[in-house]
């Protein structure tokens, strides 16, 4: 064997048995990941456990998920404690969560319930700050002249939400880079309004009224402000003797 060829074959020798050892070996510095997947999976359930809270409940039947199966799609999933008109209405509601940072479809209802009263309970108070704080320009705008003609009439308005019962999502529509959704209230309050002598022109203190009134909430889907402004009032159906909200818009 000619020497210049055993000296090739002894460099090509010591090059693998180098590299071996430098590429089987660790270094300390280098990272098991073993388990990267696994942390991916927590990952994301914790990012989604706001749409499993309670229950999640698949709302298409065995033919729709098998047609599904075949066609490569994801099953619509809707809260369970999420009541809406129709099941179009609750799928475009609960896709917010893919599109507007933040959403819980469940949270976000009893966020509105806790919103409800206390704009209920703030206009009675004649609280305009707080108001200011939850209320779109059109809206407060109207919500502050009729305080303003209470207060020149010397009136007062006493008012105590007992129960939210139900808040169900009517639609959800988009403008624009604006989001928009359409809740009726059911509520049960006692109202008692009184002249500036103290004595009772609306109400009963003793009695409870039903509030069925339809408020509309919107806010820009790319926004890191999670405020949810109120952009619409109406009274679905009038009551006797409940808070005079004003029927307004933005």
């Amino acid at each position: 064997m000619p020497a210049e060829l055993l000296v090739y074959i002894v460099i090509a020798a010591v090059l693998i048995i180098w590299l071996r050892n430098v590429l089987g070996t660790r270094n300390g510095e280098e990272r098991d990941r073993s388990g990267v997947w696994k942390d991916l999976e927590r990952t994301i359930d914790s990012q989604n456990s706001s749409l499993r809270k309670g229950e999640i409940i698949d709302i298409i039947d065995d033919e729709d998920a098998a047609k599904l199966d075949q066609e490569g799609g994801s099953l619509p999933q809707r809260a369970s404690k999420v009541q809406a008109v129709s099941r179009e209405v609750l799928d475009r509601y609960c896709e917010l969560s893919r599109e507007v940072e933040g959403f819980n479809p469940e949270k976000f209802v009893e966020d509105a319930k806790e919103a409800f009263a206390l704009i209920v309970e703030s206009f009675a108070r004649g609280d305009t700050q707080m108001l200011k704080e939850l209320l779109s320009s059109g809206v407060y705008n109207a919500f502050a002249a009729v305080i303003a003609e209470r207060e020149e009439r010397g009136e007062t308005i006493q008012t105590d939400i007992h129960a939210v019962k139900t808040a169900e999502i009517i639609d959800v529509e988009r403008k624009f880079s604006m989001v928009y959704l359409k809740i009726r209230f059911i509520a049960d309050e006692t109202c008692v309004v009184r002249n500036r002598d103290g004595q009772i022109i609306s109400g009963n203190p003793d009695r409870s009224t039903v509030m069925n009134d339809i408020w509309t909430f919107g806010r820009q889907i790319k926004t890191r402000d999670p405020v949810w402004y109120l952009y619409e009032t109406n009274d679905d159906v009038a009551e006797d003797h409940k808070t005079p909200l004003p029927e307004a818009r933005e």
